[in-house]
Formats: structure tokens, sequence, C-alpha cells
């Protein structure tokens, strides 16, 4: 297992800000994913678990303690008919292309998501129309010490949620159950999808992808746009003005700048539409 000291987060996140974590860890299997967590309950050092870093803000004070990313070292994927299993830091875009050249449709919506299997399982992620939940059979999750197989069934999926959120659980993967088809006809989805990404998302940028839920009954970024919030910047931070609910990283923002400017869209939001805006992006770290 890597470990690295006073590692900065910027290069762990796909905002690409934050601090330093104490202490970094880069488990390549369960086994270790497992030494990870005990040593930092056995000590009672603060830890947290991390992906691809794709939903994630990082303070700029950094983490104090230790940061377990599970990164593409602990990422096999394994195909056994319609089935594909993947360890927890696959990309997804490495499943969506297993599963393509297989001739396994119905994970196209995840091809462009620019995270790991283990963070779209915890976040029940999604787009298009398409989320984790309509393809999970079973998770493989470590609680409470233990290595434990639980049903999707049984993850309390729901937008942008599952169980593992409530229950202190670290993704080890999943298996995923698709339908048979032809590769080209599922190559000319997942081709269609990624040309809809480039024309409406500003992917030139760095960021998390779309900033806050959804509220119900309403879309963020129209809100943010309504609000006449397209382009609003703060520091390097700025409101993607291609896609409002998109906050960017334009000019070597600071996390400071990105928190600050989600603050602002929040206050500005509710005022003018008393709709609450949540942040779909999870924070790490002090940021008062």
């Amino acid at each position: 297992m890597i470990e690295l000291r006073e590692e900065s987060l910027n290069k762990y996140t796909t905002f690409r800000t934050g601090g330093k974590a104490e202490r970094l860890l880069l488990p390549e299997n369960i086994e270790e994913v497992k030494e990870a967590v005990s040593s930092c309950r056995a000590s009672g050092e603060d830890y947290i678990v991390i992906g691809n870093g794709s939903n994630l803000l990082v303070s700029d004070k950094g983490y104090k303690g230790t940061v377990i990313c599970i990164s593409d070292k602990f990422g096999a994927i394994k195909v056994d008919g319609d089935a594909i299993y993947a360890e927890a830091g696959a990309m997804l875009s490495a499943v969506a292309r297993t599963a393509r050249d297989n001739g396994l449709a119905g994970f196209e919506f995840a091809s462009g998501i620019p995270g790991s299997l283990g963070g779209a399982v915890f976040m029940n992620a999604g787009a298009y129309g398409g989320e984790i939940k309509q393809v999970a059979e079973f998770v493989d999750v470590l609680h409470d010490g233990e290595v434990k197989r639980i049903p999707a069934s049984e993850m309390n999926f729901s937008y942008r949620h599952s169980i593992a959120m409530e229950q202190d659980m670290i993704i080890l993967g999943a298996q995923i159950r698709l339908t048979e088809d032809d590769p080209t006809e599922i190559t000319a989805r997942m081709s269609e999808l990624n040309k809809k990404r480039v024309e409406k998302q500003p992917l030139e940028y760095p960021s998390a992808g779309s900033t806050f839920k959804r509220p119900e009954g309403y879309f963020a970024g129209k809100l943010i746009q309504d609000s006449g919030l397209a382009g609003y910047r703060v520091g390097g931070a700025m409101v993607s003005p291609k896609h409002c609910g998109f906050v960017i990283n334009y000019d070597n923002a600071t996390s400071t700048d990105i928190y600050q400017l989600m603050q602002d869209v929040t206050r500005i939001v509710q005022e003018k539409f008393d709709v609450t805006l949540e942040p779909e992006v999870r924070l790490i770290g002090e940021f008062v």
C-alpha cells in the first residue's frame, strides 16, 4: 500500500483545488482497505474515503487526518455472461467500454461520468435518465470491519443517495446486470451521449459536474440561470455560462472561491424563487 505524507489533494479532485492531507493511503486490494481503516480506528485518527474525487470540494486548509483513496489500482473488471463485477476503483468509463466490447447494454449512461464505480454506487450516480440502482445486482462493502455483500434492493437507492451514506460503509465493488445487444448499437448510443455532453457541458474546465442536487419540481441549472447568475464569478470560480448547473474552476480558483460562489448562488436563488439548493458536491474539511 502506498503511503504519502502532506500530499496535496488538488491532484485527487476534478476541481483541481484543495490543501494537503496529513496522510494519504492508496490501497490496492480489500485487505489493504481493511488495514487502512483498522489502523485509523485503532489510533483514533480521523479518516475519509474518496474515489476519483469527481464529486468533492476539499478545503484549502486540507484534511487533518488520513485520506484513503480508492484509485484504479483497485479497479479490476470481470465479465460473466450478462453480468459485470467491478472493484470500487474502476472508472465508470472503463466499465462502460467493457460492457460495450462484450455486447452488453444498459450502462451507456455512465460512460461519460468522470467517477469511479465506488463513488457512483455510494451516491447512486446517474445521467441522461439512467442511474446505478437500475443496473446494480449486489454491492460488496466494508462495514464495522467486516466485508458484507448487500443485495441492491437493500441499498436504499434513491436520488443521489444510498444506505452507504447513512451507515459509514465503504464500497469495495459491485455487480451490475445488463442486457445483450449489438456492440455497434451500444457504441452509437455512447457517442450520442458524449456529443450531448460536449455540446452542453463545460468539459474544458475543471469542475465536479452538477454542483447542486435537483430540487423537487425544478432544475438547479435553470433556477441559477433565471436568477441572472450565468457567468457569475468569485475569484477564479465561475457559474458556467454554458451550463449554469456547473461551477467551474475558470482561472486558478481556490476551494474558498468555489465555496463562496456556492453560498452566493444558494442565497440568491432562495431570495428570488424561495427554493433551497442543496450541494451535490461533498465538502471535505473546514470552510468557515
